[in-house]
């Protein structure tokens, strides 16, 4: 399998950055944009990620900014969200303010490939016009996509940040191998492959979403195929097919893609977690980094 990075990578930014401001959101009472795990870079002209946009984070920015122009010395904001400021969530923000040094940029740089690493699994069988498609949709979105194939030409020709590549002569092999809670996106170029990796996917009984490309007679054919070859025709009742619903009767890829993004993205985000994940235990950089500022 092999990575190919974030859409934009955080050490790019930093090589490139020598003088910027973490801005991490320490307190979120009421409604507001984004809650305590958040978290942005500002330097004297570009950003990394967001802490929730509008007239809330224009204020970060400008306030880092000054900062780094030593301006202002004030490591700490605590913002309302009302009228006063253009901006009407109705809640309170505190941010806090620190300047990059050596071992923060390290800790940030390992809370970043942290957060990578724990984002759900969503595997996408076939790269096809559909699963280039879907892959490249979704790696806009918090996941760690995977496109899965069995011909080394179509894999070869990916060139989308944000989105793996798993080259195998057995697909069946990547659903045994992965996470708890990962999505299978089933659209190969062989019926019979179809049905081999749906049928793997829907076995595991812990997958946040099962989805197969096809027609009311694919549907039919795989549920006549899982109850006579598999004898378990319950398993059907946890596929999705067609992927993307059927409101919209549009069969172009693009439209398909990001039909299927958004009904995968809602499964593998409301599929329960265990107890204990990470993601349910970040800390603010500067905790890691042994500070007591916060």
């Amino acid at each position: 399998m092999t990575e190919m990075g974030a859409r934009e990578d955080i050490r790019d930014f930093l090589a490139r950055e020598a003088a910027c401001i973490l801005v991490e959101v320490t307190g979120a009472a009421g409604s507001t944009p984004r809650d305590t795990d958040a978290w942005m870079l500002v330097s004297k002209d570009r950003i990394f990620a967001t802490i929730g946009g509008g007239q809330l984070e224009f204020m970060a920015i400008d306030h880092a900014r000054k900062l780094i122009q030593g301006a202002t010395a004030e490591d700490r904001l605590e913002i309302p969200l009302g009228p006063e400021i253009g901006q009407c969530c109705g809640g309170r923000v505190a941010l806090s303010f620190k300047p990059l040094d050596d071992n923060t940029r390290a800790a940030l740089t390992a809370r970043y490939d942290g957060e990578i690493a724990s984002r759900p699994h969503v595997y996408i069988f076939g790269a096809g016009h559909v699963g280039d498609a879907l892959a490249t949709a979704l790696s806009l979105t918090p996941v760690r996509t995977v496109l899965v194939d069995t011909r080394e030409q179509e894999l070869s020709a990916v060139d989308v940040p944000g989105i793996e590549t798993c080259l195998t002569a057995m697909p069946e092999a990547v659903v045994r191998d992965a996470p708890a809670g990962s999505a299978f996106v089933i659209l190969t170029h062989d019926h019979a492959l179809d049905f081999l990796i749906a049928m793997e996917a829907l076995a595991r009984g812990d997958a946040s979403y099962v989805g197969m490309i096809g027609s009311k007679t694919k549907r039919a054919t795989f549920k006549h195929w899982l109850s006579r070859e598999a004898e378990h025709p319950e398993l059907f009742n946890r596929l999705i097919c067609p992927i993307g619903g059927a409101a919209v009767k549009d069969k172009r890829p693009a439209i398909i893609a990001a039909l299927a993004a958004a009904e995968i993205v809602t499964a593998v985000l409301t599929h329960e977690r265990p107890k204990g994940d990470a993601r349910r235990e970040r800390k603010p950089v500067s905790a890691v980094n042994g500070s007591s500022s916060h």
